[in-house]
């Protein structure tokens, strides 16, 4: 595809996002915005909490998983149904029964304005850091083979791409991005239907020759019990999963505000319930479509792309969809696939920050009335004008291996809100509001220590995602040690 045909479906695609927005946010209010007046449909969530789970990294890593770790990532998926379990029947009867707009809001309730603030902080460094590097990547694709094309600087590209969000999210809010979100899902999942049609139909295979080939067998591995030293042992990635899922979703404002729009408590237990099945699925398959990638390429001679002399299997799939003979519709339909992916975490993400800052930094609601729309948009336009400086500053200040530190460090920031939220729901102790901080703090340090010590000291043991389960027990005991009598 050339750049100038790539373009084109950047505009068809954010034209219709902005038409969605149009219809989505003619009443502009703070309440649409924040809250999407109670009113969205459970199944419509559902559906769009499929695209915002999967990432633009992963739309293309998953597939690309399988040439190392086969199928197991699939232990990580049954470990999130369970999580999912926990966020419908223990988190969102406590969101609902309180009323949160925030759900950091709980915090403030249960322990204090601290609390609250350093939950809200916890979730703000590691949603800017997240978000701001899911649009790094695709921002640094588009540049280097779109607008690179027009001589156009980097910056310049990331305003543009930033600037696109901010338009379709200004007035709907999260009325507009579950909309949205719908919309990139069904993009998502279309990519992925026509690439495994059309390379089915390349190979001359019927619907379940594939599937019950030898040619399978070697990526269709789920389990690993063999090695509980190992990152993939399946208690280590099921748990993992468990408090992935409880963590980057239930404690998560990005994810959890969309669930906080359905119309009652029932209506959102139906809708998690119902995503936590699908996605099950739609991972399956995403898994299901690497092994195939795998095989087509093994069978026509297409090597896995190599960057400075290492294997890059998450390549793989752009590989064949840009570069192979499967033809123009697999190559529109994943660059498609791809932009959705990635625009459809960015999207919330900005809105999830906005509302954020405005509940749990300036407590807007307690603002008079008529200037709470105006604070509300200028939050939202600093939030984007943020998220535009980050991604400057991961092309042209930090390097890949600050960079990574950094992600890494962000990731920690769920432990602590882990240990606050277990806390406050198992036990009945009041603590020192003040030392919050210092606890949460503490605890990210200790767990980037244990992280970094080599695997030799600690008898072969690696850690993989239970590291978080770690972090958040750190926490909880230090919340112990500073309870009130």
């Amino acid at each position: 595809m050339q750049p100038f045909h790539v373009l084109i479906l950047i505009v068809i695609y954010f034209g219709i996002l902005i038409f969605v927005s149009y219809l989505t946010g003619k009443e502009d209010s703070n309440d649409s915005f924040f809250r999407a007046n109670k009113s969205s449909p459970w199944f419509l969530v559902a559906f769009g909490m499929i695209g915002a789970s999967l990432s633009g990294v992963t739309f293309i890593s998953v597939p690309g998983d399988v040439g190392t770790g086969m199928f197991g990532y699939m232990q990580v998926v049954f470990g999130y149904l369970l999580g999912y379990m926990v966020i419908a029947f223990v988190l969102m009867p406590i969101y609902y029964r309180l009323n949160v707009t925030s759900i950091y809001e709980y915090l403030g309730d249960r322990f204090g304005m601290v609390s609250h603030k350093t939950g809200a902080a916890f979730f703000f460094i590691s949603r800017v850091l997240g978000s701001a590097f899911r649009l790094f990547l695709v921002t640094s694709v588009l540049h280097e083979y779109v607008f690179k094309h027009w001589n156009f600087h980097f910056p310049l590209t990331v305003v543009i791409s930033v600037a696109l969000i901010l338009i379709y999210t200004f007035k709907g809010g999260v009325k507009t991005v579950v909309w949205t979100d719908t919309i990139q899902t069904l993009l998502m999942l279309v990519a992925l239907v026509v690439t495994i049609v059309l390379i089915y139909s390349e190979m001359g295979w019927g619907l379940g020759d594939f599937i019950g080939s030898d040619a399978i067998k070697k990526y269709d591995k789920i389990f690993f019990f063999e090695d509980i030293l190992a990152k993939n042992h399946f208690f280590k990635q099921f748990l993992g999963g468990m408090f992935i899922a409880i963590c980057m979703t239930g404690l998560d404002q990005d994810m959890m505000q969309k669930n906080l729009t359905c119309k009652s408590l029932k209506d959102a237990q139906k809708n998690m319930v119902s995503f936590s099945v699908i996605l099950i699925f739609v991972n399956f398959i995403f898994l299901l479509l690497g092994a195939l990638l795998f095989v087509y390429a093994e069978t026509k001679g297409i090597k896995v792309p190599i960057i400075d002399g290492v294997v890059k299997t998450d390549l793989l799939y752009p590989e064949i969809a840009l570069n192979s003979d499967l033809g123009l519709p697999v190559a529109i339909f994943f660059t498609l696939g791809l932009i959705a992916a990635a625009y459809s975490s960015a999207d919330s993400a900005l809105t999830a920050l906005t509302t954020s800052f405005c509940i749990d930094f300036l407590n807007i609601e307690k603002r008079p009335e008529h200037t709470q729309k105006r604070t509300r948009k200028k939050v939202h336009i600093g939030m984007s004008v943020l998220m535009v400086l980050v991604i400057i500053c991961f092309y042209y200040v930090l390097n890949q291996s600050v960079i990574s530190g950094i992600l890494t460090v962000a990731g920690y920031t769920y432990g602590p809100l882990l240990g606050l939220f277990a806390f406050g729901i198992l036990t009945k102790f009041k603590i020192k509001d003040h030392l919050v901080p210092y606890v949460a703090i503490g605890s990210v340090l200790v767990c980037y220590i244990i992280a970094n010590i080599p695997s030799n000291y600690l008898g072969g043991y690696k850690f993989g995602y239970e590291l978080l389960i770690v972090n958040g027990i750190f926490t909880f005991l230090g919340l112990i040690l500073i309870r009130r009598k």
